[in-house]
């Protein structure tokens, strides 16, 4: 008999684990909480762009969609840096200069994944479909039709739940499981969506093909293009403290900290003040939790599982690299489901503790590192390096972002490296101390 899925969670990873599972073979319906995003039904104001890299890609190529999905993205060579005084600094990621990022809109990309999944007949999708509960041991999703305002119980063979950093699916699991390991923390800074239109003509205001970045040593800004011309920009900051959300209220506060701290960018950001009054403040969660399933009935994936803070622009890309291990995983123990959700733990835990930890330290260099010369001359190294040692030397960067290299070997290899450098620059530069001391006193003989 067909086995049969329910997924909580049409989103981004929630769809294209459905195209996958609809693959292969399996009976699957998708539940998702909020409207059809097709019908224009996005909530804005909280940062909808996302960069799409090397295993995102790779996952929209397994099901073949990656050309669809990424035929409006705008490719992101490098990071543009804006210093104070509104001097520019332009850092490529890689030193092969065709290796970019992606800027894409997320309800394009969630457009994308939710038909991809909609091709396959045995796939259903339904929303305004919202996860109350599951019993864990029968299989079954309670759920809460949003616009009849009646409930139901879908009973299954599987449960995966898709639906984000505050998964109903795992609030169920931390409720019904003796010892469940489960951990969040939150940043002291909280995010805001603004917004750099276009220009009249309809083209890009600053140089569209990087990411931009105003490192404020403790606070940042970053913005991201838009195939309309436009720029999402967003305002990283401490919610509380002297300067901060908490302490910037009226306009004339808003306009003072602007102005002082991005002065190039105001001119560019007209509804600047409308903006911040109207779009929230969003929190930034790590989410660390153990088990990721309960015997063959249920399992987490995404956001749902191990969220991350989004400053290595990895978060989208982990959760469909997840869809491609599950599959995986799936297809190499046909009849264990059991031990195929287990494999898809012991694979991917690792991993995705290790990208949080590099997420949270990217936060750090990026608000503040990338501002500094001895930052961008490290970098100078790193890309020479990469030249002269091909497929021995590579960026930590280049791993997590242009490579498919599990995240936690990547976080090892760049220290080691990291290391290996650090040293051989001491002995260079003790080596060059002793020599000149040497030639020194060899002519005051």
């Amino acid at each position: 008999m067909k086995q049969r899925f329910t997924l909580i969670g049409s989103g981004l990873a929630g769809g294209l684990l459905g195209a996958y599972l609809g693959r292969r073979g399996y009976d699957v319906d998708l539940y998702e909480r909020r409207a059809d995003p097709r019908e224009g039904n996005i909530v804005g104001g909280r940062s909808i762009n996302l960069a799409v890299s090397t295993r995102g890609i790779h996952a929209l190529e397994q099901i073949g969609i990656a050309d669809e999905a990424l035929r409006h993205a705008i490719p992101m060579r490098g990071r543009m840096i804006h210093d104070k005084s509104g001097g520019l600094h332009f850092a490529q990621y890689d030193v092969d200069p065709n290796k970019h990022i992606n800027s894409i809109g997320r309800a394009a990309l969630n457009t994308t994944v939710i038909e991809a999944a909609q091709r396959y007949p045995n796939v259903r999708v339904h929303f305004n479909h919202r996860c109350t509960d599951v019993d864990l041991d029968e299989a079954t999703a309670h759920l809460l039709n949003t616009e009849t305002n009646t409930t139901s119980a879908v009973r299954t063979d599987a449960v995966i739940g898709v639906d984000g950093s505050f998964s109903a699916v795992r609030q169920s699991m931390q409720r019904q499981i003796d010892n469940f390991e489960y951990d969040e923390s939150y940043l002291a800074h909280g995010y805001k969506e603004l917004t750099i239109p276009p220009a009249a003509d309809g083209s890009w205001r600053m140089e569209k093909n990087a990411l931009h970045i105003w490192p404020r040593k403790s606070f940042m800004m970053i913005a991201l293009p838009n195939p309309d011309g436009s720029f999402t920009c967003t305002l990283f900051w401490e919610f509380e403290g002297p300067r901060s959300f908490a302490t910037t209220k009226t306009d004339d506060e808003v306009c003072d900290f602007f102005w002082e701290e991005f002065p190039d960018a105001v001119p560019l950001m007209p509804t600047l003040l409308n903006d911040f009054r109207q779009n929230p403040t969003g929190s930034l969660v790590t989410i660390r939790c153990a088990p990721w399933y309960y015997k063959d009935k249920v399992a987490l994936v995404g956001d749902a599982a191990h969220a991350v803070v989004p400053f290595y622009g990895q978060g989208m890309n982990a959760a469909f690299e997840d869809c491609v291990v599950l599959d995986e995983c799936l297809a190499e123990f046909p009849n264990n489901r059991e031990r195929a959700f287990a494999e898809y733990f012991s694979r991917r835990k690792e991993n995705a503790d290790a990208l949080a930890d590099l997420a949270l330290k990217n936060f750090i260099e990026m608000r503040d590192k990338t501002a500094s010369k001895t930052f961008r001359t490290k970098k100078k190294l790193d890309h020479f390096l990469e030249a002269a040692l091909p497929g021995i030397y590579l960026p930590l960067y280049t791993m997590v972002t242009f490579t498919r290299i599990p995240y936690a070997e990547a976080a090892r290899r760049g220290r080691r490296q990291d290391r290996i450098v650090y040293a051989s620059l001491m002995i260079a530069t003790v080596s060059i101390l002793v020599l000149s001391i040497w030639v020194v006193r060899y002519l005051a003989r």
